[in-house]
């Protein structure tokens, strides 16, 4: 798969799952307790500019990814594409209520659902509007916020240098999302559990396909130099025990 191919994978389960939180956003939905909230002042400035501190924390990091090793970063598109779509159905399935417990878009019409679909799937407008802010009030299990960067961090975990920087935006996203009452804090261990059994399942489990020397390979992405270290581990153990073998004799 190519970047391009990445990028478009991407963009389309994004507006799936859009789609998914618009539906979810006409339905009538209790609000839960939640004891870490309660414990936090909710900030007004961070909720207000949270698209924006998530895009600095996310792009940049992300851009480093796709410089440093672009097959590492087709594979982080496409596992973000299935996580992506994966939270547009626990979104749909549970119907949770807003944090703040008004539920102002219950009731929402199709004709408003599409207005708001095509404000918010459109990246200009979904960060010079406030339509987000609008019509997504019940996008919450799981924090897609969390989830994005926690993914990202996943994957640059493995690149020097880069590897801290995702972490720290990872970390600062998630002290966002709390501190603006942005979700439930089921939401953000959600996220954490919920992504990364999807990056597993596609990285080493049933999702991952086998080499012909053994070693995982993603299915649907190509593969990058990091993907045979397991192989080359392997490898030089079996020399190491065949030499001490032969020193024994």
């Amino acid at each position: 798969m190519s970047v391009a191919a990445g990028l478009a994978w991407r963009y389309v389960t994004h507006a799936l799952m859009l789609g998914l939180a618009l539906w979810n956003e006409g339905r009538p939905a209790p609000s839960l307790p939640d004891t870490l909230l309660e414990l936090i002042p909710r900030s007004a400035f961070l909720a207000r500019h949270n698209y924006t501190l998530w895009l600095l924390a996310y792009l940049p990091a992300g851009f480093w990814l796709w410089a440093r090793d672009r097959r590492l970063f087709v594979r982080f598109l496409w596992v973000g594409g299935w996580v992506s779509l994966l939270r547009g159905l626990t979104i749909w399935a549970t119907g949770l209520g807003p944090v703040d417990g008004h539920d102002v878009n219950a009731g929402l019409d199709a004709a408003t659902r599409l207005q708001a679909f095509l404000a918010i799937v459109n990246p200009l407008s979904a960060l010079t509007t406030d339509a987000p802010h609008v019509y997504l009030t019940k996008d919450l299990f799981f924090s897609g916020h969390t989830s994005s960067t926690f993914l990202l961090w996943l994957y640059a975990r493995r690149i020097p240098r880069l590897g801290p920087v995702a972490l720290a935006a990872h970390v600062a996203t998630v002290g966002v999302v709390f501190a603006a009452h942005l979700h439930y804090t089921i939401d953000v261990i959600g996220a954490w559990a919920l992504t990364y059994a999807v990056y597993r399942f596609f990285e080493a489990g049933p999702g991952a396909e086998r080499g012909a020397g053994g070693g995982a390979r993603l299915a649907g992405a190509e593969t990058g130099p990091e993907a045979g270290a397991g192989d080359a581990d392997a490898a030089a153990a079996m020399r190491c025990a065949r030499a001490s073998s032969a020193a024994r004799t």
